[in-house]
């Protein structure tokens, strides 16, 4: 094991584990939880024909009160990897389930038949008023109401073929008043995507607005991203999203982001649409959801979307079917409509006993080149995926 890189981790645990410590005395509460997950994998492409991986994660969430008006969050991830689950890590980060790029390979330390890691997922305090709210920090800024790809929420973008996933933090800062108790307003600010910019270039500002009520609820969203490469002029960005319960549960999310150096028409347009509707008594769950995905928009892989998609239609619909009060069963299809590939996704959720959860999972990428041997691979097929079928069995403990 690098001795620099087991030092950091080291390091890292020692100061979680002070704070941890010194904040006991204000009222610390701990909760959490700990996946153990096994994932095989029929390889596609240069893969292996067979991979297997085993995963240990654990993510612990702290928070305490600071006197009477503050309280302090904090959250902390750590893995231990081997397979291809050691190969996803180190390439993805640490986030649960899904992609997490730019994560800094120094953050893992390598044993003889596994890989490690340790990551701040969540530090900040919040300030309560009677009016106003303040959060700051390492933070999570939620926009939109999209449930499979909320384009509005470009901070924390979705991958719909990674659901657990962690949406990651920004540090950053954001002040909420509630001039009425159906109305928010809310005033951001974050950090630049590079940590590294000193001048500020690429750091991000913004207002967002609220409005609740008894059927519907509507925000309004814009933000103003600073010159940076590739962007002289700045970005800005301007979304709404709205939700509505009627007969159907319906959702419309959209943000279209213009870049004035670019000039990019609808190229910067990611607006989803869906709904959602329950029968038998909420036994059974429809979900469904439309996507327009422009080039440099907040879902495509130009735009920084976790996606990474790269064509401009596609469809989402999935059933979840409530088989008892401990049992789920769930199968969802997810569509590129231009080049005719999808991934079938196959789920099933047992509760053991109160607070551990079984689960089993499995992803079957299409595309027309495997039916046909013509060499049209789709952006959600096997070469893509990396594999024929990938598989993944979880025990989750909730602490």
């Amino acid at each position: 094991m690098n001795g620099r890189i087991r030092y950091r981790v080291l390091l890292a645990a020692a100061l979680f584990a002070a704070a941890a410590g010194g904040l006991a005395a204000q009222g610390l509460t701990v909760s959490g939880l700990l996946d153990s997950t096994v994932s095989a994998r029929a390889g596609a492409g240069d893969a292996p024909a067979f991979s297997y991986g085993l995963e240990e994660y654990a993510g612990l969430r702290f928070q305490a009160k600071a006197r009477d008006k503050a309280v302090v969050y904090g959250a902390v991830n750590l893995i231990a990897a081997a397979g291809n689950a050691a190969v996803n890590t180190a390439l993805a980060g640490l986030y649960q389930g899904g992609p997490r790029p730019g994560l800094s390979p120094s953050a893992f330390s390598g044993g003889e038949n596994y890989v490690a890691g340790l990551e701040l997922e969540r530090l900040y305090f919040r300030v309560n008023g009677e009016y106003l709210d303040f959060d700051g920090g390492l933070t999570r800024l939620p926009f939109g109401y999209g449930q499979v790809w909320g384009p509005s929420d470009f901070l924390n973008p979705k991958n719909p073929l990674y659901p657990d996933a962690r949406p990651r933090g920004v540090l950053g800062g954001v002040l909420a008043w509630y001039p009425a108790e159906s109305l928010k307003v809310q005033g951001f600010g974050a950090a630049p995507r590079d940590p590294f910019a000193a001048g500020g270039q690429g750091a991000l500002a913004g207002l967002a607005v609220d409005r609740h009520g008894t059927k519907a609820s509507f925000q309004a969203l814009y933000a103003f991203e600073a010159p940076r490469d590739g962007s002289p002029r700045g970005i800005h960005r301007v979304g709404m999203s709205l939700k509505a319960d009627l007969e159907l549960g319906l959702t419309v999310d959209a943000l279209y982001a213009y870049n004035p150096q670019a000039g990019m028409d609808l190229d910067g347009l990611s607006l989803s649409a869906g709904f959602d509707y329950s029968f038998f008594g909420g036994k059974l769950i429809v979900l469904a959801e439309y996507l327009y995905n422009g080039g440099y928009s907040s879902t495509s892989v130009r735009g920084g979307g976790a996606g990474g998609l790269s064509h401009r239609n596609y469809l989402y619909g999935g059933l979840t079917w409530m088989v008892n009060d401990y049992t789920s069963a769930g199968l969802a299809l997810l569509a590129g409509v231009d080049d005719l590939s999808c991934v079938p996704i196959l789920s099933l959720s047992r509760d053991l006993f109160q607070g551990c959860t079984l689960s089993l999972a499995g992803q079957v990428p299409l595309d027309r080149d495997l039916f046909t041997g013509s060499g049209e691979g789709g952006e959600l097929g096997p070469e893509s995926a990396g594999g024929y079928f990938n598989f993944s069995g979880r025990v989750r403990l909730r602490f």
